[in-house]
């Protein structure tokens, strides 16, 4: 598996809250369901992504 980024980012609280139970009621880690939150985004807007090696640029 690829090494993973790490990555900071603020929320209000309300919707952290509301993460966090999501992710207790799929019993998946908070940033497990943001992941997959993420990558469900992502399929249905069609910016999948893909298999290829990160590019460095970020």
């Amino acid at each position: 598996m690829a090494k993973r980024k790490a990555v900071l980012f603020r929320l209000d609280p309300k919707v952290h809250a509301a993460l966090r139970r999501w992710a207790d009621d799929e019993l998946r880690s908070l940033n497990a369901q943001v992941e997959f939150v993420l990558r469900k985004a992502l399929r249905d807007a069609g910016r999948e992504t893909r298999d290829e090696p990160p590019s460095g640029d970020d």
